[in-house]
């Protein structure tokens, strides 16, 4: 079934992907070099362009994935294909616009979302499209369903949810209490986080069955279990970043062990099915099943991380340095992208017909994975050292502190453009056979 707007997803989810990487690259050469470009974009609208590039990276490929398996893969007909189109408008004019807000210093918003709040309209609107045609769909085609349909489904459901409710400071009642406005705040943004987990992770588990070529993975009770956990990080896992804020201690330790149980999980659901293919299996799909090893081997590094940050002792000197960068990074570039690139590329093997082998890539995808786990290394130490200055260090400047932090910013950024350069040659690979892919299907529908 043809569906040229899955792809232009996709293809617009490259291409801000790119975009993100070198967004992120300025901002680490600002860090060693502060004047740096900045009279025409300083660090403080630096990140949230980085920032919000790459969680619309996340964003479109995750959405044109689902499109995509739902229409091309599924061989299901989308409740309304003009939808669809209006979704991915609307996507790509407001993405437009908040980087005209960001620019000109419109950022009245907050943390993730620093543009300003009016914008949110229309991504509402636009996910409201999504979710019509997404149940409309699956409803109308599908009994018994998959795990990566329920999840998908949960993912959309929740983030227009905690897309309202990040911005209920704006009501004065929240916006005038300290205590009330922090743990919102920080509830939403850490189930936002939760709520696109649900997607990527069901896109993982849809992978893995297809590669498998068995839903079964998809039904078993192990899934449904991880399913359900995910669900409560995605409700309850944020409150171990309010360690600082009076809550009640329950909720600390409840949040604590369920972020940690869920990653475990994922872990052995991931380890399993990759002892169960076969030799040709793992051949046939090579490359998205390389990026999903990738991403379990970052969800066990994230884990050991999440573990010690999480604990309040060590939590009140690790919030606020580059440590939670470093996990930060770890999770979106790591585990999130890793199990995004394996779609895509699973996504390339059907539309051209043959997969790209690992071999013509294999350096790349060492690369990639090899300086990302120096650049998190880096962090991790950077984190380190500014969290003995705040702490033991009373007769040493902020100054100073960052004069002896110069080299490890310089690798920071070195690192930082071997891993840019990586991603960069994985996302114009993918783009010139989605290119093809496309111009193929407009031609045939003329």
């Amino acid at each position: 079934m043809k569906n040229k707007t899955a792809l232009l997803f996709l293809i617009a989810a490259l291409y801000v992907l790119i975009l993100g990487t070198l967004f992120g690259l300025l901002a680490s050469l600002q860090y060693s070099l502060p004047d740096f470009l900045k009279e025409l974009i300083p660090l403080n609208k630096m990140r949230p362009l980085h920032t919000t590039t790459v969680i619309s990276w996340i964003i479109l490929s995750a959405t044109g994935s689902i499109y995509f398996y739902i229409s091309k893969v599924e061989h299901l007909s989308l409740f309304s294909f003009k939808l669809q189109k209006v979704h991915l408008g609307i996507f790509m004019l407001t993405g437009i616009a908040i980087y005209v807000s960001l620019v000109f210093g419109k950022m009245e918003g907050r943390e993730y979302l620093a543009f300003t709040p009016i914008l949110t309209i229309p991504i509402l609107l636009g996910w409201f499209l999504f979710g019509i045609n997404y149940f409309k769909t699956i409803r109308k085609h599908v009994v018994n369903w998959p795990i990566y349909f329920w999840m998908w489904g949960t993912g959309i459901v929740f983030i227009i949810y905690h897309l309202c409710e990040a911005y209920l400071w704006l009501i004065p009642s929240f916006r005038t209490h300290f205590i009330k406005d922090t743990i919102v705040q920080w509830k939403s943004y850490g189930s936002f986080v939760g709520s696109w987990n649900m997607l990527v992770y069901g896109i993982a588990i849809y992978v893995m069955s297809k590669i498998k070529n068995d839903v079964s993975l998809a039904r078993g009770k192990k899934v449904f279990f991880f399913y359900f956990l995910g669900l409560s990080n995605l409700m309850l896992g944020w409150a171990h970043h309010t360690y600082f804020v009076p809550t009640l201690p329950w909720i600390r330790y409840l949040s604590y062990g369920v972020s940690m149980t869920e990653w475990i999980l994922l872990i052995h659901i991931i380890y399993s099915w990759k002892k169960s293919l076969t030799k040709k299996e793992k051949q046939d799909n090579s490359m998205a099943y390389k990026f999903l090893m990738a991403a379990d081997f970052w969800v066990f590094i994230n884990l050991i991380i999440a573990l010690l940050i999480s604990i309040p002792a060590i939590n009140l000197f690790t919030h606020g340095t580059h440590i939670t960068v470093a996990h930060s990074m770890g999770t979106t570039i790591g585990i999130n992208t890793s199990i995004l690139l394996a779609s895509l590329f699973f996504i390339v093997s059907k539309v051209k017909g043959e997969v790209i082998m690992f071999q013509k890539l294999k350096k790349v995808y060492y690369v990639f994975n090899s300086s990302l786990l120096v650049f998190f290394s880096v962090l991790l130490f950077a984190g380190a050292k500014k969290a003995n200055w705040m702490f033991f260090e009373k007769n040493t400047s902020f100054s100073m502190m960052q004069d002896s932090l110069y080299l490890t910013y310089i690798a920071f950024f070195v690192f930082g453009l071997v891993l840019a350069t990586s991603i960069t040659i994985l996302a114009i690979t993918l783009l010139k056979v989605l290119h093809k892919a496309y111009k193929k299907e407009a031609t045939s529908t003329l």
